[in-house]
């Protein structure tokens, strides 16, 4: 095999992305300032890896991550090279890519809370690839990508799979399992109702987990009505909150103005909506107090949308501090339950990729897939940014995009 020197990736720069080559990868990292070998470890040849709104965050100068830093957590990817202790995988499978890191021995790990690894970071528990203060990992919006503990992490799937199962397949590194574990949280089951907040990428694939778990009215409420369309599509009652009074569209539908869950699906960088004009300003506790005011007494909330203990970006001292005006008395008023946190991804990954593979569920055709090149990355971060309803993947090696392939 040639060796490679360099490879390219999309590098976060100062207000916009730029691809610039890096050193190619080893089965190493610096962690903590030591060199810290990984023979456990694998380099991937990616095969997708999507633009996520949670990069937006770092794109918009929302958190404080600096230049140079390899954007990148969705990303499924070929065994392209491995370590001495890698047992079960070899070169040439296929995989899937939680965006958590977990080494799979601490105690967290061992009860798969590996959002929360001990091991991985050394600021806080969990690690994450290609994120601000989520340890050392580079992304995989690039050519290679080093995942470590890679028997532990890595969830293989079958080769050359359909085009359209492949996309769907792209989506279990995060946001679907993420979508998936938000509902569970506030509580979605067989014939509870539920309202979404939010009507990206996240909010689509929590439609679809909603529908797997049994939900009996599926509310999405968005501003954008190209994106509500694809929540409609998805199997949503959608909500236009533009033009139409959520709590009046919910009671028209169930006779009574509250739902039994609510997930927000927006995160930190929400808007406000009052007397149906959109307000062009950020209104940091929108979308929780509406969900808190919308979910009934003793009903379950979710909050799989990102929320950070800090936001330089914020345009007050409170906001830059991570806090938020929240109708909590309401909330405790009401006995609601309220969960959030990052996903656990390999608590639920395994589980929906056999219903991917088994037809029971999809998503890819509901996002408005648009698979583009390295190359486009930059044009393409504008335009999800500006709020293009498009979900970008990056199809670096052109597997998908070259013609004839499946």
């Amino acid at each position: 095999m040639a060796t490679i020197e360099k490879y390219r990736a999309v590098t976060l720069e100062k207000g916009t992305v730029s691809v610039r080559e890096h050193p190619f990868p080893k089965l190493q990292i610096d962690f903590d300032g030591h060199r810290k070998p990984l023979p456990h470890g694998v380099i991937l040849k990616i095969l997708l890896s999507n633009v996520c709104g949670s990069d937006m965050h770092m794109y918009r100068g929302r958190t404080d991550a600096g230049p140079g830093l390899i954007l990148g957590h969705e990303n499924t990817g070929e065994v392209f090279m491995k370590g001495a202790d890698v047992e079960t995988l070899e070169i040439g499978d296929w995989v899937s890519v939680p965006f958590n890191v977990a080494c799979g021995r601490c105690e967290n790990c061992i009860e798969r809370k590996t959002h929360i690894c001990l091991s991985v970071n050394t600021k806080w528990p969990g690690g994450a690839f290609g994120y601000a203060d989520m340890g050392p990992w580079p992304g995989g919006q690039a050519e290679y990508l080093l995942v470590p503990y890679a028997d532990f992490n890595l969830l293989k799937f079958p080769k050359n799979v359909p085009k359209d199962k492949l996309l769907d397949i792209a989506f279990l590194s995060d946001i679907f399992p993420t979508a998936y574990d938000g509902a569970v949280k506030a509580g979605v089951t067989t014939g509870l109702s539920v309202y979404i907040a939010g009507a990206g990428p996240v909010g689509i694939c929590c439609v679809a987990a909603c529908k797997l778990l049994g939900a009996s009215y599926i509310f999405c409420g968005d501003f954008e009505s190209a994106r509500l369309e694809n929540a409609a599509r998805a199997g949503a009652i959608p909500i236009n909150l533009e033009k139409e009074k959520l709590h009046d569209k919910i009671k028209s539908v169930l006779g009574k103005a509250e739902v039994d869950c609510g997930v927000d699906c927006v995160g930190f960088e929400s808007c406000g909506h009052h007397g149906n004009k959109r307000r062009t300003d950020e209104e940091r506790s929108e979308v929780l107090n509406t969900i808190i005011s919308v979910t009934k007494f003793g009903g379950g909330v979710g909050i799989p949308g990102l929320y950070l203990p800090a936001d330089p970006g914020a345009a007050t001292e409170v906001g830059k501090k991570g806090m938020f005006v929240l109708s909590f008395g309401d909330a405790w008023n009401k006995s609601l339950y309220m969960q959030g946190g990052q996903c656990p991804v390999m608590k639920w990954n395994r589980l929906l990729l056999d219903a991917i593979l088994s037809g029971r569920t999809k998503v890819a055709e509901y996002l408005n897939v648009q698979l583009i090149g390295l190359d486009e990355a930059p044009k393409a971060y504008k335009e999800f940014n500006e709020g293009a309803p498009k979900k970008f993947i990056i199809d670096p090696h052109g597997v998908l995009r070259t013609p004839g392939t499946k």
